[in-house]
């Protein structure tokens, strides 16, 4: 009867054959199932679901160091008891070669099958830390630049991290950081390079209050450089 009807209005067969086709959709769940259900059509939305592992889970925060609020610019004065720096040790003329040999090790740190394993849970992986040394090359040529041209300027405060967390050192690729080290480094060795003999005497202000020249903010900067080579157990490489 069905058939007859169907000579007189074609859409009762198009409705006739979706009815059939969802039919064959239906798995009984209480069977073990996992095929697709049928559909709603009259309920106007479909719902998909992805297995489990469809999407890898986005990875969780890990924990902070504990606050470094050592006041570094005793080195200065004084070898570091840590990694053995001197600045007094230190030609600022020299500055553009020690930073381009400072920066160049981090190719074969990041390179390297533990790049991003934590040795501890609040120590940095040396991801984070070679995310740390491109950052503080730019900063530092940054405030290279506002002593330059700026009399006797303040830096803008620089939380390494605050900075840490909101760039998701972990997450970042160790490829990228590695080209980024490279550039970051080329630029501030550039910086150095380009100081006149006029200009290394020019101050500059720290947020906290501390006070430096030209040429004490750059071989204070290298001691951050070189300081975190040791982090990671590479001696950097002669000049």
């Amino acid at each position: 009867m069905s058939d007859f009807f169907e000579i007189f209005n074609p859409g009762l067969r198009h409705t006739r054959e979706q009815l059939d086709l969802e039919k064959m959709l239906v798995v009984e769940a209480d069977k073990g199932g996992s095929g697709p259900k049928p559909l709603d059509l009259d309920s106007g939305s479909v719902v998909l679901r992805m297995p489990a592992g469809a999407y890898p889970e986005p990875m969780q925060t890990p924990q902070s160091p504990e606050p470094d609020d050592k006041d570094w610019t005793f080195v200065l004065e004084r070898p570091c008891p840590e990694c053995g720096y001197l600045a007094a040790d230190v030609d600022a003329h020299d500055l553009p070669a020690l930073v381009r040999a400072a920066a160049a090790p981090w190719a074969d740190v990041l390179s390297g099958p533990d790049a991003s394993a934590r040795p501890a849970p609040q120590v940095w992986s040396p991801l984070e830390y070679g995310c740390h040394v491109r950052d503080v090359l730019r900063i530092f040529t940054v405030r290279n630049q506002l002593i330059r041209t700026e009399a006797n300027p303040v830096f803008p405060n620089w939380d390494q991290d605050a900075t840490a967390l909101d760039e998701r050192y972990w997450e970042q690729d160790p490829a990228t950081v590695t080209a980024e080290i490279a550039a970051a480094g080329e630029a501030n060795a550039a910086a150095w390079a380009d100081v006149a003999e006029s200009e290394w005497q020019r101050p500059g202000t720290r947020s906290n209050g501390s006070e430096f020249t030209l040429d004490t903010l750059g071989r204070y900067m290298l001691h951050d450089l070189l300081h975190h080579l040791h982090d990671v157990g590479v001696q950097p490489r002669a000049a």
